[in-house]
């Protein structure tokens, strides 16, 4: 039986799209929850969405809609994002789901039952984006002391929970378990801000505003971010506070790692193991608090206009250069940096040169000297043992660097597979060996012993770089390896490479690529002032309106948007079909545009569509649209477009593409 592993990333806030430095958390979790499923563990990743809280409730207010509709759609775009860089979660929870919030009522009855949480009121100052209290004395330079943001005066009725009860036992915990809390430097922290000083009682419920669980027995109030966002933990995989818990839970439970940003390690060693302790359960075997993935100009944010997208990167250099970049450009306990530049550095220098260049070398002298297939004859020599050295120790060294969380470290390692490798190249020179009928032996073996590290390499590469693990691997003809085997050389009789080999990571040209990344940017910004000015316009009109008794511009835009009526016959005049899209890049030159290669039933057609601002291509590939199929071509940007998808889009601008509800055959007769 497989010894289990629960992991658990935080839960992303639902106000607004993540950006690449909150999608790293989601592509680290993913990289250990691989790694120890290699290692043959039962792994159980947890993922999701926290969805209420005031700046919700005013965030979808302001967009016109239900603090739930908004949730919906936010929820949706970071379930996308995550997919995109290929997080394998086995549960997406959300803070909204009737389960978990039937069990935060629970919970929370529970613990004001016993005396841990009290009624009284609070005054003090609250940082609505951080859903935080502060007295006087934690502000610093009179904001948010966590985000730096205004705070404002708040006084209202709320229930308690008295933290400094079980304080005494959590330094207990602290100093049994000196593992508990990583990196270390984290853990001084919370002793010596928060711990020795004394804690606080905590604010637990609100009654200023209304998006959130209510308290079931007190409906004037719901329960504060924490108690519901830190439960979901332990109610995503099947907890019941009545005792009745799930066979998931009484297996999985204590998680064996939380994946966080430090911003939120507090409520994590602190808040979160003193709930468990009131509830009687065991805390978590680890808490690992990461660094924040920094921008030119600090922490990334909209006002700065410094805000790097997964979805763009990827558009851009793909999944797997978007993950290698990530996980190593973020020490253990240290903040990392991005930026377009660094990113193709990166991929120029590593990925290109480095990796995609001895696979693309090692095939090529393959097919060139053996007609693709290649053995070990033993003439072996004295360099031969520094590589497979180098080889075989590599996956003790990625498997200490892991059980760490030292994931730019391990994957350094893993990179000194194909340095060595790159390196052996040219210690042996197989393009001598093969001038020589007599070395023929000795370049066979050369080439095999280069065929034999680059598949242990990508072996242990697959948890940091899934695709381009299996496609290098898939060059040589062999499936990757269990770990186990990675420390032995010698494990293929032969590889056979494909004769027409894919080259995995090009050399980028950075200057191109800036110059679309800085052109996009000018266009935004032109779209950002241009739709101001509209808004002002609108705002202007309404007013003048309004002075005059004449509000009666929505009216006006309804009257324009309905149509005259048809017949039947004219409606028939229309042909949709179910199509389905088997290719789709963005087109050059273009911000809105995709050209998607759709395929219904035996034929394939050319679309162009302007939704790139709303779905990556690879977001879109397999998927099934709604297509009008005899519309007359016409050319857009020097494409020419072979139909219609069908989209909706709202008043504010969301496009959401048309689909069937259950599975159909492409090619499929809308009527």
């Amino acid at each position: 039986m497989k010894e289990k592993f629960y992991m658990t990333t935080a839960i992303a806030y639902a106000s607004g799209k993540p950006h690449i430095g909150n999608t790293y958390e989601a592509i680290l979790a993913d990289c250990v929850a691989r790694f120890r499923r290699g290692q043959g563990y039962e792994v159980f990743l947890q993922t999701g969405t926290d969805e209420h809280g005031q700046k919700i409730e005013e965030k979808a207010k302001a967009a016109g809609k239900s603090p739930k509709e908004y949730v919906d759609e936010v929820t949706a775009e970071i379930k996308r994002l995550w997919d995109l860089v290929g997080v394998s979660y086995d549960k997406f929870i959300r803070t909204t789901d009737t389960d978990h919030e039937k069990q935060v009522q629970k919970i929370f009855k529970k613990l004001y039952e016993q005396g841990d949480i009290y009624k009284s009121s609070y005054e003090g100052w609250y940082c609505t984006p951080c859903e935080s209290f502060w007295t006087e004395s934690q502000l610093k330079d009179g904001k948010c002391p966590d985000c730096g943001r205004p705070v404002k005066k708040a006084k209202e009725e709320a229930y308690f929970f008295r933290m400094s009860k079980y304080a005494d036992r959590l330094m207990k915990y602290y100093d049994d378990n000196p593992d508990f809390i990583l990196p270390l430097s984290r853990k001084n922290e919370m002793v010596n801000n928060f711990l020795k000083p004394g804690l606080q009682d905590l604010c637990v419920s609100r009654s200023s505003f209304k998006w959130g669980i209510p308290v079931e027995f007190d409906d004037k109030h719901v329960v504060y971010v924490w108690i519901d966002a830190l439960t979901n933990y332990i109610t995503g995989i099947g907890y019941n506070a009545d005792g009745e818990s799930s066979e998931r839970f009484n297996k999985l439970w204590p998680a064996d790692v939380h994946i966080i940003g430090k911003d939120i390690i507090r409520f994590h060693v602190i808040y979160w193991p003193i709930f468990l302790m009131a509830l009687g359960l065991p805390l978590p075997k680890k808490v690992y608090g990461h660094g924040w993935l920094l921008q030119e100009g600090g922490k990334m944010s909209k006002s700065k206009g410094n805000v790097i997208y997964a979805d763009d990167l990827v558009s851009v250099f793909g999944r797997d250069a978007v993950r290698y970049y990530v996980l190593t450009a973020m020490p253990q306990d240290n903040d990392g940096l991005i930026s377009w530049q660094s990113v193709i550095d990166a991929v120029n220098s590593d990925l290109a040169n480095v990796f995609g260049n001895l696979v693309s070398r090692t095939v090529a002298m393959i097919n060139k000297y053996f007609g693709g297939t290649v053995t070990d004859k033993g003439v072996t020599e004295a360099v031969d043992d520094d590589l497979k050295k180098t080889v075989t120790s590599a996956y003790g060294k990625v498997a200490a660097k892991m059980d760490e969380y030292r994931i730019a470290d391990a994957l350094a390692e893993i990179f000194a597979i194909f340095r060595r490798a790159n390196k052996y190249i040219d210690e042996t020179c197989p393009w001598i060996l093969a001038k020589d009928e007599n070395k023929k032996d000795r370049l066979s073996t050369v080439l095999y012993n280069l065929a034999e590290s680059v598949v242990t390499g990508v072996s242990l590469l697959q948890p940091f770089m899934p695709a381009a693990a299996e496609k290098a691997a898939e060059q040589f003809g062999a499936r990757l390896r269990e770990f186990g085997d990675c420390e032995k050389f010698g494990n293929a009789a032969r590889y056979t490479v494909t004769d027409k080999p894919e080259i995995l990571f090009a050399r980028l040209d950075g200057e191109q690529i800036l110059k679309r990344v800085n052109d996009g940017k000018a266009a935004e910004s032109a779209e950002r002032a241009e739709t101001a000015a509209a808004a002002k316009k609108t705002d202007s009109n309404k007013e003048s309106n309004n002075m005059n008794g004449k509000d009666n511009g929505a009216a006006e835009n309804a009257e324009k948007s309905v149509k005259p009526q048809i017949d039947i016959e004219d409606f028939e005049k229309v042909q949709l079909k179910i199509a389905k899209v088997i290719a789709c890049e963005k087109v050059e030159k273009s911000k809105k545009l995709l050209k998607l290669t759709v395929k219904i039933g035996d034929e394939e057609r050319t679309v162009v569509s302007g939704i790139a601002q709303k779905y990556s291509p690879e977001y879109l590939v397999g998927k099934k649209l709604a297509m009008i199929t005899n519309l007359k071509p016409v050319k857009l940007c020097g494409i020419e477009s072979q139909g219609m998808i069908i989209c909706a889009e709202n008043a504010a601008g969301d496009i959401a593409f048309l689909s069937p509800e259950r599975d159909i055959d492409d090619g499929s007769e809308i009527f």
